[in-house]
Order: structure tokens, then sequence, then C-alpha cells
């Protein structure tokens, strides 16, 4: 939505307690007084649809899965371990657009904070095979249009609409993505460690990818 400068003329009780209210919720003044009225006057404002979407998104994910307040409407962050022998901890940051009416919604980033060359080395390796079952899954999704980006311990993805237009088919199918990318994450570590070869683990992971994709589209 598009923001314009306004001049207004407030008791300064009144922007004192604003003020004191914004320091608590780690807002703006002009922020928080915009929310207010928004309110009133039954307007949905960026930070509030926002919040709409995380609330889905949140609903989806099981106990398994920390939700990780970012101190910011347009940041989430989930937390999932998998296991392994390093016992890693992966992380999903959720970060959205204030103007979420476009295509490009956000971009979810997943990264694995860790000290082992070896873990490291795996995760990339996954990261590049979660690309390419993207690639043929999903050829007219954000891999196509070059909206992945791969760096040393971080995956990168443009979350788009695809059609999806209410706040919580977005929200829901953002959750069930990460629940479906964690699933695969985790059975990529269990074939590791029992030592499947590299063709016997692709062709299981590409098997249940596939079955959990088209779970995922059935049910959006």
């Amino acid at each position: 939505m598009k923001r314009s400068t306004y001049s207004l003329v407030l008791m300064d009780d009144v922007v004192e307690a604003v003020d004191q209210l914004a320091a608590q919720q780690g807002t703006s003044r002009s922020n928080l007084i915009n929310q207010i009225l928004a309110e009133r006057v039954c307007c949905i404002t960026p930070e509030q649809q926002m919040r709409q979407v995380f609330q889905y998104l949140t609903r989806e994910i099981n106990s398994a899965f920390r939700i990780q307040e970012q101190g910011s409407d347009a940041m989430l962050s989930i937390l999932g371990s998998v296991q392994y022998k390093y016992r890693p901890t992966i992380r999903y940051c959720i970060e959205l657009h204030r103007d979420m009416r476009r295509e490009k919604v956000g971009v979810l980033k997943i990264s694995c904070r860790t000290q082992s060359n070896t873990l490291l080395e795996a995760i990339q390796q996954f990261f590049l095979f979660w690309v390419q079952l993207e690639q043929a899954y999903e050829p007219d999704g954000a891999c196509a249009q070059g909206l992945y980006q791969i760096e040393p311990n971080r995956l990168t993805r443009v979350l788009l609409r695809h059609g999806v237009s209410s706040d919580e088919a977005l929200g829901t199918a953002a959750g069930k993505y990460i629940q479906m990318f964690h699933a695969v994450l985790q059975s990529y570590f269990q074939g590791l460690q029992r030592g499947l070869s590299a063709a016997v683990l692709r062709h299981t992971l590409e098997q249940q990818y596939a079955a959990l994709h088209e779970k995922l589209t059935d049910q959006l």
C-alpha cells in the first residue's frame, strides 16, 4: 500500500502513550497510529496481513518445530532438527514483502548453522538435489523462473502466489511446503547414515517427494 505524509494535531499525553506502546511492540509511532486507525475503519494494513499469513503458516507446523519470533511483522523463523550424528538444527526464515498483491510475496531462506565441513557438504548436495526435483515436478514454478539461489550453507527460494488469493491459503501452502522439505531432508540424512548408495538414495527421495508433492497439490 502507498504511504503519504500527513499533518495531525494530537494531544501530548496521547502521543506519549502511543510512543510507550510503540516501544513495547518494537515499532514506530507512525506505524502504530496507522495500525490503530486501520483497525478503527476496518482497513487491513500490510502488517496485519503479514501476521495473518504467519498465523495460518504456524498452524500447519507440527510440534517437531520451534517458532522463533523475530520482532518484525515481516519475518518469522522456524527451527527444526534432523536425526543425524551432528544433530543439526535447520532454520527456515520466511520474509514477506509489504505489498503481497504481486506474484512474488516474499522469500524462504533455509540454512543450517554448523562448523562441520562434512555436514556443510551434505547440506549443499541436498540443496542441489532439491532444486533438481523442483525443476522436474514444477517446470513452471520458481525454479524455472530463476528464483532459486544456492549459497554456502543457504538455499533461498522466492515465494510465489501461483494463483493463491487468500492469506489463509498462502500461509497454509508455505507451512506445508516447509514440512515437506523437512521430511525429505530427514530421509536424506537417514539414508546417509545407513550408507545407501547415491543412486538408491536419490530414487528413494524422489519417490517420497513425488508422493508428498501430489498430496500437497491435492490439499491446496
